[in-house]
């Protein structure tokens, strides 16, 4: 975004006079990662008020600065516009520019997989046209009007992660950006304890056609059963389904893992060999999206293959570390649900990269009511025949180990409420060259911590 102060004026229907006209770069809500040229934004909360900081951002180069009507003493004789709703005025400005814009938009969302989706879709696209994606977890009613200021003009296509917690967020998000292409990835457990069911949570998923264009396309998880009736409901919405199951219109076929990542054949749409250096089935899953669209908007099979194997996705989502020793840690820790979990562990038994492996596992957060059932219910995808040990950390995991305590001996199995440092050493008599372990808990546990000491 390259406007003068006047031009946002308008987008915002400010009537005030500019006694300066600043040329306005960028946008910022935070001085620490503020750019010369940017608008400031303050917000304030129940703990800080923006405004504070309002002189900080002048001073590291801001153009100009909002400032809220009922909010005194304003700075004098620097560019400020004044207006009702710091959130508000943020979001207008985005729709505007939006407006503007011949960028092609991809909206994504979905209990799990949306930040992989995302840097799947947005790796196979860069080689070939001008893309700009989500960044870290600007995907809320703030972070995607931000990422859609941040965009060049010429940008072509816009990837966007759109998260949410409760009904009417994802709505919000889709009418703002206006997608041409959006992607459901699936439909967990993640905030059960706000939508009460697993069907409220694909509700709350399929408001992202709310704001599908005129030529717009849903492509969707066609072996959830719960987005059916929601698809069966919008008989006129263009859509196509991914996955395992035979009726979807990309299928997966055959997949293989090695130490460089996962070898897929897929069926339907395409009838191709592709390849990602990362791991996991559920991680293949989320490649069918970005085939989808890449097909779509006019890429070859040959060019998709070659964008494919350049993958970097965002860390902790299944990321391969090396231990000095040879062993090998595969790093999941930035989120989990019951059904992330399960397809996690169900990679590792299936894998045959090392045959020594190991469970390292956190607490499920936000799962509601049920939340006791969910960990409990996952010994169902732990065997002794299959995984050396198992070590589980958090209070909720104590459920976990209750149930596990029949199938694993103390050597082999674990709980700690909160000491990373006895899991830990725990682990380190027990992993080698032969290892291979899985690392996953929901963020708030922060389960990378126990792979720290194994990198030095």
């Amino acid at each position: 975004m390259k406007k003068k102060l006047s031009v946002i004026a308008n987008w915002l229907q400010l009537e005030q006079l500019l006694e300066h006209n600043p040329l306005v770069t960028g946008v910022s809500i935070n001085t620490r990662t503020l750019q010369p040229g940017d608008l400031f934004i303050p917000f304030r909360g129940e703990s800080v008020n923006g405004h504070q900081f309002v002189q900080d951002a002048f001073e590291k180069g801001a153009a100009a600065s909002l400032w809220l009507k009922d909010e005194p003493n304003p700075p004098k004789d620097v560019p400020l516009l004044f207006v009702e709703s710091g959130e508000k005025a943020l979001q207008q400005m985005a729709a505007v520019y939006r407006a503007e814009l011949q960028t092609v938009f991809i909206g994504i969302t979905g209990s799990n997989g949306k930040t992989s989706t995302k840097d799947l879709v947005a790796g196979m696209l860069s080689p070939y046209f001008r893309v700009k994606k989500t960044e870290g977890n600007f995907n809320n009613e703030l972070g995607l009007p931000l990422t859609i200021l941040s965009l060049e003009e010429d940008t072509e296509f816009a990837v966007l992660e759109m998260g949410m917690s409760s009904f009417g967020e994802i709505e919000f998000l889709s009418n703002l950006a206006k997608p041409t292409y959006a992607v459901i990835t699936n439909i967990g457990e993640a905030h059960m304890q706000d939508l009460g069911s697993r069907e409220g949570i694909a509700k709350a998923k399929f408001e992202i056609i709310s704001g599908l264009n005129e030529q717009g396309q849903l492509f969707y998880d066609g072996d959830e059963p719960l987005l059916r009736p929601f698809i069966e409901s919008v008989p006129s919405i263009k859509s196509k389904s991914f996955g395992a199951k035979e009726e979807n219109h990309l299928r997966i076929r055959e997949v293989r893992f090695t130490k460089q990542g996962s070898a897929f054949r897929v069926e339907g749409e395409l009838n191709e060999e592709m390849s990602i250096p990362v791991l996991g089935e559920h991680q293949v899953k989320n490649t069918l999206a970005a085939l989808l669209i890449g097909k779509e908007v006019g890429l070859t099979a040959e060019q998709m293959r070659e964008a494919l194997k350049q993958i970097v996705l965002t860390d902790m989502r299944m990321q391969v570390i090396e231990a000095p020793n040879g062993g090998i840690f595969i790093n999941d820790a930035y989120n989990a649900a019951p059904t992330s979990m399960k397809a996690a562990i169900s990679f590792l038994e299936k894998s045959s990269i090392k045959q020594d492996k190991w469970l390292v596992l956190g607490d499920m957060l936000e799962l509601g009511a049920n939340e006791k059932q969910y960990h409990e219910e996952m010994s169902a995808s732990i065997s002794n025949e299959v995984f050396s040990g198992v070590c589980l950390f958090g209070p909720r995991m104590k459920w976990l180990y209750n149930e596990l305590t029949t199938q694993f001996n103390k050597e082999q199995l674990l709980w700690v409420e909160n000491d990373y440092d006895q899991l830990i050493s725990f682990l380190n008599n027990k992993i080698n060259e032969q290892s291979i372990v899985l690392v996953k808990g929901s963020r708030g546990m922060k389960l990378e911590k126990v792979i720290e000491p194994f990198q030095k």
